[in-house]
Formats: structure tokens, C-alpha cells, sequence
């Protein structure tokens, strides 16, 4: 085996090594993995040993991840957004809040549909705010009014746009005078601060993704981090069929005994006496979330990189701003919230009302020149198909005026570390040359 590994090494910085961007030839794409031989090897080494379900990595994973949200527990995941299902799909449990059909859960309008869906999947009920102009956030002016007029609301849930926080001392002041359970969306989010705390230590539950296109990833895969070891015996259930059974990795499921020690025992309150396979009792009606080892082998990998990723997005984040800074009187720019240290995924930029130019123009100009956009997702997802029956269409645009403003004006390029200097002074170079046309 070693052999092998040793030549995937060799054949990955061949490769790297002879990479290169061409300006004008290539895409300026606004993200990717960040990769080098290490992430391959893991992975290779990893499917080489044979266990290819969750393994000794993933426990390795699980357990080294969490501190990057200042939490001390966590559950890994196939996807940001299965962590958010499974978030919100804990608070119908019985063994936790027991939440019943129709709880109400204050969010944000706009952003992307896996923070939206988990509230109509678990039969919640969607309480909408809108968002503020220049971060994109929720709008927490409006959020403390609808607080105020609908004690029913329990849960509080919304993502760390691009990295950029809202005002969390804000928030924490509204979760604790209306006694909310904060679920923190942090799937953008990984490695930024405010007031010196991690993104995700402030909420009950917080989220992560590592889709290629994130801070850190694993091709696929997410995490849900909580502090409570109650909310993770719940999760990890939720994630692997709702069972009861927690052992994970090769040596725990050869034992008798199983992980709890008595794997064969009266677990079944209907049957007393009856001793039965613990691996086969069910807690929760859950679902099948988990990711292979082989991710979690790259994971591993990936956590070492974060202080340089994080570095590279902030830097980039900086080059972008000196680009349209020049133009700020067309553009809304991004800003970190004060007491924010932002790792910033991407770069939002909103045209001002009355500008001479729209999103199309200068996004089509810079499809046109390879330098890849992307709008602010959904936008006001209201009034996306999939959700046409929720809200009248009218009132989602009338009602939610910044999500309907943003959806038509906002896009953004990515901070990713992929993204060389040299090619944000490509993208400098091209929007400088749109915007002469309207000097």
C-alpha cells in the first residue's frame, strides 16, 4: 500500500505543478476545493483499508471539528443540508423539545433554500423577516417587532451570509427576552468571529457544509456541532434511522457488548424480558445522513489548512474591495459587521437604485470575459416555483421589499483561496473596463 500511495502523491503535484490560467482563455472560477497530494492520499488510503462505511477517521473527525464552532460535540453528516435537516428535525423529538406540528420559526426571506426547508419538512411553520441592504442579513429591527406581536414563534434560525454576521449581541438580546432556541446556519460561516467567539458558538445547534464550494471540503459533506449531550444522542440517531445503537467504526460493532456495553438487553418497554439487539431498537423515525470514511479521511486533511484558507478568503476579499470600491456610488459593498474577523466564502455586491446599468449588464460582461458570478441564491425565495403555494406572490414581493430588491440587483464573486491575485486583477481589469462606459 505504501507503494501506491506514494505514486498518487507523485501523479498529484505532477499535475498541480503543471497546472496554469491563461487570462481571457480560462474561467476565473468563483470556487473549488482546495486541495493538495495530502487530501488524495487520505482518501485513497482511506478506500484502501476496507472499511468504508464511518470508521476510526470519522470518530477522529467528530471529535477534533467541533472546537472550530466552540462547541464540545458534534455529528458528521453527508451534506450542509442534511445538518440542517437533522437540526430542526431534533426539535421533534420526543426525548428533547418535543416541538409539536405547526411551531413557529422566525427566518429570513431570502438566502438558500436548505435553511428554509428543514422548518417545512418537519411540519413547522416559516415565520418571514426581511433582510438588511448592505449585509444581507436578517433585519433584526423587523424580526424584534414580529417577536413582539407573535409570542408563539420558538425557534430562531438563519445563516451567517458569505461569512458576515448580523449584529449578534442583537440577536442573543432577542433569544434571550423571548426564550428562543437559536439554530445557527454556519455553512458559510467556518472561521469567523464576532466579538472574538466563533460563528456557531452562539446558538443551540450550528451547521456546517463542505460542498466544494465552501471553506473547507470533503466533496460532499456537512456537521451539526452542539454542546449538549442530549442534542447528540438525538442527532446521531436522527441521522442513522433514528436508532438507538451508537456504535461507530470496526472495532465497536465486532464487540458483543456493543459500545454501551449491553448491546443484548430489555430495550423494547412493549416486550418485557424479551432481550433484544440493541443495534436494532428505534429512538426516532430518522434518516439514512451519514457520509463514508473516506470523507472524513479528507476532513482530516482539510482542518489543518483552515488558518491559511482562512487568510487566503480574507485577502481576497480585500483585493475585490479595491476593485469596486473606485464605484461605490453604483454599488453597495460588503463590510464586516462590527466586531466581525469575517472569512469571507464571497463577495456580495447589490447595484444602487438609479444606477445606469443591471445586474444582467455587467454580470453578462463578466460571463462573456470567462469570470464566473453568482446571485445572491435564491433570492426571495417566495417567490421561487417549489414555493408558489406558501404566500401569495404579490405579498412575497411587496411585503419582503430588500429580498425582492436584492433577487433583481445582487450578485457576487467568491473569496475562495483557489482564486489567485492575478486573476482578481483580471476581474479588476474587466470591471474597470464596463464601468468606463457609464464615466
Amino acid at each position: 500500500m505504501k507503494e501506491i500511495l506514494e505514486q498518487i502523491r507523485i501523479l498529484i503535484e505532477r499535475k498541480q505543478a503543471e497546472k496554469t490560467w491563461v487570462a481571457g482563455k480560462d474561467f476565473v472560477n468563483y470556487a473549488g476545493p482546495y486541495f493538495d497530494a495530502n487530501e488524495y492520499v487520505a482518501a485513497a488510503e482511506a478506500l484502501l483499508n476496507g472499511w468504508l462505511v464511518m470508521g476510526n477517521k470519522s470518530i477522529r473527525f467528530e471529535q477534533k471539528f467541533p472546537k472550530e464552532f466552540g462547541k464540545t460535540r458534534g455529528v458528521l453528516t453527508n451534506s450542509g443540508s442534511s445538518a440542517n435537516l437533522l437540526m430542526m428535525a431534533a426539535m421533534k423529538s420526543k426525548r428533547g423539545y418535543n416541538f409539536p406540528r405547526g411551531t413557529k420559526v422566525l427566518m429570513p426571506i431570502a438566502g438558500f433554500p436548505t435553511t428554509l426547508n428543514p422548518t417545512i419538512q418537519n411540519d413547522f411553520t416559516p415565520v418571514f423577516c426581511d433582510i438588511e441592504i448592505d449585509t444581507l442579513n436578517i433585519d433584526l429591527n423587523q424580526a424584534e417587532q414580529i417577536l413582539a406581536n407573535d409570542p408563539d414563534i420558538k425557534i430562531i434560525t438563519f445563516a451567517h451570509v458569505l461569512g458576515n454576521p448580523p449584529n449578534m449581541d442583537k440577536v442573543m438580546e432577542l433569544v434571550n427576552r423571548y426564550n428562543l432556541i437559536l439554530l445557527e446556519d454556519c455553512c458559510d460561516g467556518l472561521g469567523t468571529t464576532y466579538d472574538g467567539k466563533p460563528l456557531g458558538s452562539f446558538g443551540l445547534m450550528a451547521s456546517c457544509s463542505f460542498y466544494p464550494a465552501h471553506h473547507m471540503t470533503m466533496g460532499e459533506g456537512g456537521f451539526v456541532a452542539m454542546n449538549d449531550p442530549q442534542q447528540e444522542i438525538i442527532v446521531r440517531s436522527l441521522r442513522e434511522w433514528g436508532r438507538g445503537c451508537y456504535c461507530v467504526g470496526p472495532e465497536a460493532n465486532k464487540l458483543k457488548c456493543g459500545t454501551c456495553g449491553k448491546r443484548f438487553n430489555e430495550w423494547i418497554p412493549e416486550m418485557p424480558g424479551e432481550i433484544f439487539d440493541h443495534k436494532y431498537v428505534y429512538d426516532e423515525i430518522g434518516y439514512n445522513l451519514k457520509p463514508i470514511e473516506l470523507q472524513a479521511a479528507m476532513g482530516l486533511e482539510q482542518i489543518k489548512k483552515l488558518p491559511e484558507i482562512h487568510a487566503l478568503r480574507q485577502r481576497n476579499y480585500n483585493l475585490l474591495f479595491a476593485i469596486y470600491e473606485k464605484y461605490e456610488e453604483f454599488f453597495h459593498l460588503p463590510r464586516a459587521r462590527d466586531k466581525a474577523d469575517v472569512s469571507w466564502f464571497a463577495f456580495p455586491i447589490t447595484i444602487r437604485e438609479g444606477a445606469p446599468f443591471t445586474r444582467m449588464d455587467i454580470v453578462d460582461y463578466l460571463e462573456e470575459n470567462l469570470i464566473q458570478t453568482r446571485p445572491y441564491f435564491a433570492g426571495n425565495i417566495m417567490l421561487q416555483p417549489a414555493y408558489s403555494h406558501l404566500m401569495n406572490p404579490a405579498d412575497a414581493r411587496d411585503n419582503f421589499p430588500v429580498a425582492t430588491f436584492t433577487m433583481k440587483n445582487t450578485y457576487f464573486h467568491g473569496c475562495s483561496p483557489v482564486i489567485t491575485p492575478e486573476q482578481i486583477t483580471y476581474i479588476g481589469e474587466k470591471v474597470d473596463g464596463f464601468m468606463s462606459l457609464y464615466r
